[in-house]
């Protein structure tokens, strides 16, 4: 591991942190845009102009290196100036998911212990209704103020305070989605995102003529990292502040978008949008897609529609986003080795992946399901001030416990089936629901599904299915689900078919598109004791 990031790092100086990349760009490249949001446009001397501006107003409010910054607002360009502000001087930002209660918001921004608390104007209600439960933070900082606030606090030309992070220093500290908890404030540390920078310009093709689009919210892994990842090559960045096909249509044909990330549930609105047919794509080189289950159906679809190439990653907060790639040469949908586009691909050089028994920890052979640990220079430094919380997910020998439930091929392909919670076990067997979700979704009657585990007397538990009908369906309810139950049935083993099917107008997803299991399992297991974490 550590050869290949030297090697990378040789390659690249100019990446070794966030701070160093917008030094760079800035000297290189100072007057190519860097950023866009709407109509507005900073070229990458002017966004490291307003970086140095946070760093010195944040300073002569008494932050220092370690110390952590809060920001509660939707995408946009005021993230990355209090972002690359924060990395100058060497404090911590931490983005507030801004779709929670303002009661959830409290808990996050009170463990975190922000000093600062910048926020946009669509949440001052919710930040009016918090100030009394997050006694840590000392300054708030409407952003609609933020000019004159930095003003205030800074003279003339501030200069650069120059911090360079050392491989533990904490750059960003994020919160896992909570889904199966109270979140968690994952700690992003210099060497975790200077290997996501190197693997950004090693292994993809991120370049000068590389326009992006930050379709995901800069909260989430899969925001951030790609954000951070589309800037490597000194490139333009176009950020989408709320998701919209019809906008996200226009930003490519509007901008030449060339590369994005965006989740699966992105590309099934994509696909129902009459627009897509009548839009230029042409600028597309490569769509990442992730951190959710996608089904081949969906995939084929968007390749077809797209005509680029498609890559596939896989990773976690805790991993500081991807850690195993399936590439653009390995989607072939009409070829031989067309059961790898069920894949999330092979480990980057740098990461080590292990399938063990989740029970015993025993390493298990090729084929066989189990636990996915991985271990590389990308895992978090641990969970903050949860000591025995990180001891519990990070082994002594710094292998990270996934969670998620998968088995590598002879050949190295990662392929996964589901979180270990959300196994269903019905009379003894185990029933994986990405796969019975997959097969769900191959009917075209089908246009969203979710699998879960209810109770049953006689196996413990059943596979039941959540639907979200395709409004191109015919029939009722109950001739939809006899016709999908039977075509199910001629894909999967009996024990995996679900035994029933539930219609609903849409399922519940957090933020990166993960469908919340625990709301859909809740009413069935009230009472009784199975952990529907």
């Amino acid at each position: 591991m550590t050869d290949s990031i030297t090697t990378a790092t040789d390659l690249h100086p100019h990446l070794s942190s966030p701070a160093a990349m917008l030094r760079h760009w800035a000297a290189t490249r100072p007057d190519e845009p860097m950023l866009t949001l709407n109509s507005r446009t900073l070229t990458w001397s002017e966004a490291y102009g307003r970086a140095r501006q946070v760093a010195s107003a944040l300073a002569a409010d008494g932050i220092g290196p370690g110390d952590r910054v809060a920001f509660l607002d939707r995408s946009g360009i005021e993230f990355f100036e209090i972002f690359f502000g924060c990395c100058l001087l060497g404090a911590v930002t931490v983005a507030v998911n801004w779709r929670l209660a303002p009661a959830e918001m409290a808990t996050i921004i009170d463990d975190a212990g922000a000093a600062v608390l910048l926020h946009g104007s669509d949440y001052d209600d919710a930040v009016a209704e918090i100030a009394a439960l997050v006694p840590s933070v000392r300054t708030f900082v409407p952003l609609a103020d933020l000019d004159s606030w930095l003003a205030a606090q800074v003279d003339g030309t501030p200069a650069d305070p120059g911090f360079e992070p050392q491989t533990d220093d904490v750059v960003t500290q994020l919160y896992t989605s909570g889904t199966t908890g109270l979140p968690k404030g994952v700690m992003i540390t210099g060497g975790n995102l200077t290997t996501i920078l190197h693997g950004a310009a090693e292994l993809f093709r991120i370049g000068p003529d590389t326009v992006s689009m930050a379709a995901m919210p800069l909260f989430h892994i899969g925001g951030v990292g790609w954000a951070l990842s589309g800037m490597t090559g000194g490139g333009h960045t176009v950020i989408l502040r709320d998701v919209d096909p019809i906008e996200v249509l226009r930003i490519i044909s509007t901008h030449g978008v060339t590369e994005t990330f965006v989740v699966p549930a992105v590309l099934m609105m994509l696909l129902a949008t009459p627009q897509l047919t009548e839009t230029d794509l042409s600028s597309m080189r490569t769509v990442f897609y992730g951190a959710s289950p996608i089904s081949e159906d969906v995939l084929v679809r968007s390749m077809e529609a797209f005509g680029c190439d498609f890559a596939q990653v896989y990773g976690l907060t805790e991993t500081t986003g991807a850690i195993t790639s399936l590439m653009p040469e390995d989607h072939d949908p009409s070829g031989p080795r067309a059961n790898l586009l069920r894949s999330a691909g092979r480990p980057y050089p740098h990461v080590e992946l292990r399938i063990v028994d989740s029970t015993s920890g025993e390493d298990l052979p090729a084929g066989a399901v189990g636990e996915v640990l991985c271990r590389s220079a990308q895992n978090m430094l641990g969970y903050w001030n949860k000591p025995a919380e990180t001891a519990a997910a990070i082994d002594a020998e710094g292998w990270f416990k996934t969670g998620d439930a998968g088995w590598l091929s002879e050949e190295g392909f990662l392929f996964l089936h589901d979180r270990i919670k959300d196994m269903i076990v019905s009379g003894g067997e185990n029933v994986y629901p990405a796969e019975v979700e997959n097969a769900l979704l191959s009917h075209p009657g089908v246009a969203d599904a979710a699998v879960i585990g209810v109770p049953h007397e006689k196996w413990g538990e059943t596979v039941k299915a959540i639907v979200v009908r395709n409004p191109a369906a015919e029939g009722s309810d109950d001739e939809l689900a006899t016709e999908v139950l039977a075509d199910v049935r001629t894909r999967l083993a009996r024990y995996k078919c679900p035994t029933s099917i539930d219609f609903v107008d849409v399922l519940p997803r957090n933020p990166s598109g993960k469908i919340l299991k625990r709301e859909l399992r809740a009413p069935y297991w009230e009472g009784r004791e199975r952990n529907i974490g």
